[in-house]
């Protein structure tokens, strides 16, 4: 049977739709309201997003994570201040703007995870395999990180922060004790004191530590000193753990469904709290200090590459381009749904959210350094460091520190959970689209074990050493393959797909053909832009380290091998599919990297453009409709 309603005036859509269209059955009668249309969209059982809004906060949870906190403030400070700024718009502008859409509408059109996507260009399909590894590392200490948020978290439900002073059982003689300016000796006592006496002196170039890095090191960690001493398994960080997953799992065990709910309040709640610490922030004496030295444009920083460069990393992997999740989330979107609206507000929505989570650290940064009697450069960090050390030691200082020290890492709960929504989706449905048969109607049971592993496979970040374990997979998983991805990506679309069939893809859905001004991002300004920040990654690119602490080099080696272990199925699955293919070398590249037949809409009715489907007459329909029904005369008659 050929649907002849899917002729282009100028063009034809590809064999997929033909093809597809037969394989899924009669062509369906498209409903006059909306609830049908949903109705309609539920194709092969995978489900699709309640509303738009669903949506759009998971992807917004998704894109906003705790790097939005830890990292983006330092950058600013370090590259010129608000001179930073124009090379964090335009990268965002021209680079991850278009890979947003590019996503968007690759997942939109085919329904499709990272791995079944791939029918776009069979030959390629090891990026998926690839992203899917990367994706499948990262969420395993994301929750480790989600675990030191929790038991900061229980920690804060108390009269007085333990972190705000140097009474405690682990801190030493170097506690330094910012409220009361005194160090850890107090009513003749040094507390536990492994060190730091000599000959019953004390040692007078002890590097003192604020009560917040003891309570961080000692209390939390209990770090050893290095990875050649991992230490035993932190008990109480292995609950944290576990109850981390937990919550993970409750919020995802039914998919889309029950996770696209939670945003409701997971993405909206850090907003809140963010406003409520912008209030408290610019009232806090020195803000004003901190402000100015975040925000005073330094003009000369442009005609550095460095500061370009870093711009550029910084708003790629903020937003988590190249990872697979927005191509994941994309998939559950009803076929219709107008997907340049998310592609422009994500980007924006994430970097509007780095800037105000900006302002309010170094307005942070600015108090604290005043009631240190310090300069603000002396008191900046980034990472870890800012959200488990500088962050709660400015909370100490607040009235009701409790209070607000427990809004803090309910946020940082909250933007945790929502990255990792994206990042375990991604991996459970590729593998669910990949083998239907065996895991579509197991998808909870399938989830149970994605989280037991995970669960299993973080046991190491929560050992004694386990942060040193944790800084070279988080500082090598991602190194180059979200790059790789998103340069093949543009080249797919650019080069070998096409423009034009793209364009008629998304027209397909949304009505509306994009203007050509993609198309040359996508060709050019866009992959161009992604090399170069490889380049720069690479160049300035330095081994793993955590804080003072240099890593040996067989650590160093095993951190290079965790980068590329996502990136090598990359060129085994290109060997092994040219292997399988037939004729000359030539044709089976040509052949394997063009869209096969089984690419494209999922349901037969998305076949056909929206304007096309409404001139569709009654008879018509029904003659779609009878020409798909069996002949079930025909059959009883054989069978007598």
């Amino acid at each position: 049977m050929v649907y002849t309603s899917v002729q282009e005036p100028g063009g034809t859509y590809s064999n997929k739709c033909l093809e597809n269209k037969e394989k899924n059955g009669r062509l369906q009668t498209e409903s006059q309201t909306e609830s049908q249309t949903e109705s309609q969209n539920e194709d092969d059982g995978r489900g699709k997003w309640s509303g738009n809004l669903d949506f759009l906060l998971s992807c917004v949870g998704y894109a906003v994570s705790i790097t939005n906190i830890w990292r983006f403030p330092y950058l600013c400070y370090k590259n010129g201040g608000g001179a930073f700024l124009i090379p964090y718009v335009i990268f965002l502008v021209v680079c991850v703007l278009p890979l947003i859409f590019i996503e968007y509408a690759l997942g939109q059109f085919s329904s499709s995870g990272v791995l079944t996507v791939w029918k776009i260009s069979p030959l390629l399909k090891g990026i998926g395999y690839g992203t899917l590894l990367a994706s499948a590392i990262y969420c395993t200490y994301v929750n480790v990180i989600i675990s030191w948020v929790l038991y900061f978290l229980y920690q804060s439900f108390t009269s007085v922060l333990p972190w705000s002073h140097c009474n405690n059982e682990w801190n030493t003689i170097n506690c330094l004790d910012i409220q009361n300016r005194s160090s850890g000796i107090q009513n003749g006592t040094v507390y536990n004191s492994s060190f730091g006496i000599q000959n019953g002196t004390l040692t007078s170039n002890a590097t003192k530590k604020t009560a917040s890095e003891e309570f961080w090191t000692h209390k939390v960690l209990q770090i050893t000193d290095g990875i050649e001493n991992i230490g035993g398994i932190r008990l109480e960080l292995l609950i944290c753990l576990f109850i981390a997953w937990l919550i993970v799992f409750l919020c995802l065990c039914k998919g889309i469904k029950s996770s696209g709910k939670v945003v409701y309040v997971t993405v909206t709640f850090p907003y809140v709290v963010l406003l409520i610490f912008l209030v408290r922030a610019v009232t806090l004496p020195g803000a004003i200090d901190g402000i100015k030295f975040m925000f005073i444009p330094k003009w000369h920083k442009l005609l550095s590459s460095q500061v370009w460069g870093e711009a550029a990393l910084q708003i790629f992997f903020s937003t988590a381009v190249g990872w697979g999740g927005y191509i994941t989330f994309a998939s559950f979107n009803r076929f219709n749904h107008n997907l340049y609206r998310e592609a422009i507000l994500v980007p924006f929505i994430n970097g509007g959210t780095s800037i105000l989570a900006g302002f309010i650290a170094f307005c942070i940064l600015g108090y604290m350094a005043n009631v240190k009697g310090m300069q603000v450069a002396e008191v900046v960090d980034q990472g870890p460091g800012l959200a488990f050390v500088a962050y709660p030691e400015a909370i100490s200082t607040f009235p009701v520190s409790p209070l607000w020290a427990v809004l803090f890492f309910l946020m940082m709960l909250t933007l945790g959970i929502d990255t990792q929504f994206g990042t375990i989706e991604t991996v459970h449905s590729a593998l669910v689209d990949e083998y239907p048969k065996l895991l579509r109607n197991r998808k909870t049971l399938f989830m149970t074990a994605i989280c037991c592993v995970g669960f299993l496979s973080g046991i190491p970040y929560v050992m004694n050493g386990g942060i040193y374990i944790l800084q070279t997979v988080d500082w090598y998983v991602g190194l180059i393959t979200p790059m790789i991805a998103a340069i093949m990506e543009c080249i797919l679309i650019g080069w070998i797909y096409g423009t034009e069939q793209f364009y008629d893809d998304i027209e397909m859905m949304t009505g509306r053909r994009p203007s050509p001004l993609w198309g040359i991002f996508w060709k050019f300004i866009t992959p161009t832009s992604v090399v170069l920040m490889v380049v720069f990654n690479l160049i300035q690119f330095t081994p793993v380290s955590y804080g003072t602490y240099k890593y040996p080099s067989w650590a160093v080696v095993v951190g290079w091998m965790i980068g590329f272990a996502s990136v090598i199925p990359i060129p085994l699955y290109i060997t092994k599919d040219l292997w399988a293919a037939e004729g000359t070398l030539l044709h089976r590249i040509k052949t394997r990297l063009t869209a096969g037949s089984d690419y494209g809409p999922a349901l037969a009715v998305n076949c056909i453009k929206p304007a096309e489907l409404l001139q569709l007459t009654t008879t018509e329909r029904l003659d779609n409709d009878m020409s798909n029904q069996p002949d079930v005369f025909n059959e009883k008659q054989n069978m007598i």
